[in-house]
């Protein structure tokens, strides 16, 4: 009887059992999608503005939900003619104003506390059309405070966006997205 309540107290006790339902709520001042694309003559570099976000999870189950809200409009490239034609041609800015994240699943162990590294499965949307990804995500929680680090590629011309390619001046299929997401946890 003694080793059924010893055994019962570790149980409860364990990471998994104080484990709970949290929301991380994204703090669009300080978070950013950072964005790279390959061409013939130059690393086009270009950073995007996050509206919102917010993201359900329990560390203990692998279900997520919510979602990151970006501004398809706010990509900055240091290139005045080149965003408007990015905005006008390839993102379409006026029919599709933002582009989304809504997490579904992920694989891995998040850690209570620290750094933990997951696999996020979900619905990338881009020009209104969904798209499942997985993403490497590298995970921080601290108390209330949390960070989300991710590196991936989108494949844009395969997802339907039009080839900013031109005569000489080609550009890569696939644009690399480094995303930082911070914000505090509320249960």
């Amino acid at each position: 009887m003694k080793f059924f309540a010893v055994f019962a107290h570790a149980v409860v006790l364990s990471p998994a059992a104080l484990a709970q339902d949290q929301t991380f709520v994204v703090n669009s001042d300080v978070s950013e999608v950072k964005m790279t694309l390959k061409t013939t003559h130059e690393l086009v570099n270009g950073t995007f503005h996050i509206q919102s976000g917010s993201i359900e999870f329990d560390p203990s189950a692998p279900k997520m939900s919510g979602s990151v809200i970006v501004l398809a409009g706010s990509g900055k490239t240091g290139n005045d003619s080149r965003d408007k034609k990015m905005n006008k041609d390839i993102l379409k800015v006026e029919q599709y104003a933002t582009v989304s994240f809504e997490p579904q699943t992920h694989t891995g162990v998040i850690a209570l506390s620290g750094d933990s590294t997951i696999q996020v499965t979900g619905t990338f949307t881009l020009l209104g059309t969904p798209h499942e990804i997985t993403i490497p995500i590298l995970v921080h929680l601290e108390g209330t405070t949390a960070t989300a680090k991710a590196h991936f590629v989108v494949p844009y011309i395969q997802w339907g966006l039009k080839d900013p390619s031109f005569m000489f001046w080609k550009a890569d299929k696939d644009v690399a997205i480094d995303l930082f997401l911070a914000g505090r946890l509320s249960k």
